[in-house]
């Protein structure tokens, strides 16, 4: 008999993943070097929203913004953003991530903050604090995602811009069967909206939960995009990108990061 474990669980259980991963050293919790924050300071860097490089147009001229870096820490876009100018706070399920932007700071002078907590609850900002939230790929790691939508909504200025990504969710459809994978064969098994732990029966999620290994949570494009407009949003930009190293059978053939640049212009839907 499967024994579902309740979401509070499972981001409790999340957090102590990405903290694990962070004393990994893994590809999200690898610092930037002294190079680049030097790099940075004098006017030419990039932040990653998704493998591929984002529109100019999208963040700008960040000197003096407030930023507000959500479920991104790891050392990597925080500090770099603090390096160019902008008033920066990042915010992260994980003090394990937090403490690599923390270290970064410490290390190179910089001015930024870092706050552990849900993405779902911004409750310690706020209302119209930020100019920018940057919200790299991250909601996946969360069952319900319209009340991040709400409060980036609520935390930014009016004119403020969100920039999110996240996976097509087709890449939660297929049967994790490494024997197809070999094949390069999909076998579409599950609907959106997914939750790992639900098709996971009492041996696998003991051994998930033993590795420390993150659950993940497919949302539909209905939930990740009209959930924005719904919040109030509109929709400025939108971008796909191909994964450089795919993990799928389906990443050679469509590009399964999604990211868009959305403006707090109205009201709520």
């Amino acid at each position: 008999m499967q024994t579902t474990k309740p979401h509070s669980d499972i981001i409790n259980h999340n957090r102590e993943a990405w903290d694990k991963q962070a004393r990994a050293n893994c590809e999200w919790s690898q610092p930037v070097s002294s190079e680049q924050v030097a790099t940075a300071r004098a006017g030419q860097w990039e932040v990653k929203l998704t493998p591929g490089t984002i529109p100019a147009s999208w963040l700008g001229d960040v000197r003096d913004r407030k930023i507000l870096c959500l479920a991104s820490a790891g050392g990597q876009q925080a500090p770099l953003l603090a390096a160019a100018g902008a008033k920066v706070t990042v915010f992260d399920l994980s003090e394990g991530q937090l403490d690599q932007d923390r270290m970064v700071a410490k290390r190179e002078n910089l001015s930024l903050t870092a706050i552990q907590g849900d993405m779902r609850d911004l409750s310690c900002f706020d209302d119209e604090t930020f100019d920018v939230i940057f919200h790299p790929i991250s909601n996946l790691y969360i069952p319900d995602i319209q009340p991040v939508w709400r409060e980036c909504y609520r935390v930014l200025k009016h004119g403020g811009r969100l920039l999110s990504s996240f996976y097509n969710p087709v890449v939660f459809v297929g049967a994790r069967n490494p024997e197809d994978a070999k094949q390069g064969i999909i076998r579409p098994l599950y609907r959106m909206p997914f939750a790992e732990q639900d098709h996971l029966n009492d041996k696998q999620l003991a051994a998930k939960q033993q590795n420390q290994e993150a659950f993940v949570f497919g949302h539909s494009l209905s939930d990740q995009i009209s959930g924005q407009l719904k919040a109030g949003f509109v929709i400025a930009g939108f971008q796909e990108d191909y994964q450089p190293a795919p993990r799928f059978v389906i990443d050679p053939y469509l590009p399964t990061f999604l990211a868009t640049c959305a403006v707090k212009t109205g009201n709520s839907l």
